[in-house]
């Protein structure tokens, strides 16, 4: 079994390998370590082979490493968020990564004027429209992004999803290439709060299908640390 840096070491040369076929800067892309149920130390192994940015499902998760981390790495919110906890995480995360309703973002906003700070998010899109995962319809994008623009201590700064599991990361493909052309187009779009910089896609099992179609940042928990443990 790979130690952590072996792990980290390896998919940063797929990425490589993947940015030189594809004309893409390495430099722009986004190596999110998924670090639910993973402790400190083994975070912090993480962080030294070269790990710049975390992810986290819960928001207690986050404030319970937040501490020990902070000057570290940055913190990402990339599970379902509940308005009621928007206010713990607020001046603490560098991108919320799942905004998936306008009441969502209403929260967000408030929370983020009342602490003069400008919080900078995503709009999660279910492209794949599974009933088990959270996300807005591709087709509802315009008027979120619509709504948006008149708020003004957020920003969105790109879009996000989670592709079904495939035993065949293949079938991804679709799903990936139809995200990236709805954020090529409202790239073009001029804005003054909303900038298309991310598109977060692609997880352990499909990151290297995401990153061929456009992705320039993944997420990925096993394929680093190995595993989960769960207390039972």
């Amino acid at each position: 079994m790979n130690s952590i840096s072996e792990n980290i070491e390896i998919i940063k040369n797929e990425i490589k390998e993947i940015c030189n076929k594809k004309g893409m800067n390495y430099d722009e892309i986004t190596l999110i370590a998924v670090t639910k149920t993973i402790g400190i130390m083994r975070i912090k192994e993480a962080i030294a082979s070269g790990i710049n940015d975390i992810g986290e499902n819960k928001v207690q998760e986050i404030m319970d490493k937040y501490e020990d981390l902070k000057e570290l790495s940055n913190f990402h919110l990339i599970g379902h968020l509940q308005s009621n906890k928007v206010k713990y995480i607020i001046d603490k995360v560098k991108l919320i990564h799942s905004v998936d309703s306008l009441s969502l973002m209403d929260e967000i906003n408030k929370r983020a004027k009342k602490a003069e700070t400008i919080a900078n998010i995503l709009i999660q899109i279910n492209v794949a429209r599974e009933d088990t995962k959270f996300g807005i319809g591709i087709e509802e994008l315009d008027s979120y992004i619509e709504y948006a623009s008149k708020l003004d201590s957020i920003r969105v700064q790109g879009l996000m999803t989670i592709a079904p599991y495939f035993e065949d990361a293949e079938e991804a493909r679709s799903i990936f290439r139809n995200l990236k052309s709805k954020y090529d187009e409202l790239s073009k779009r001029d804005y003054g709060n909303i900038e298309m910089k991310f598109l977060s896609m692609g997880m352990t099992n499909d990151y290297k299908i995401a990153l061929e179609e456009g992705s320039n940042m993944i997420r990925v928990g096993t394929g680093i640390f190995g595993k989960r443990i769960y207390n039972l």
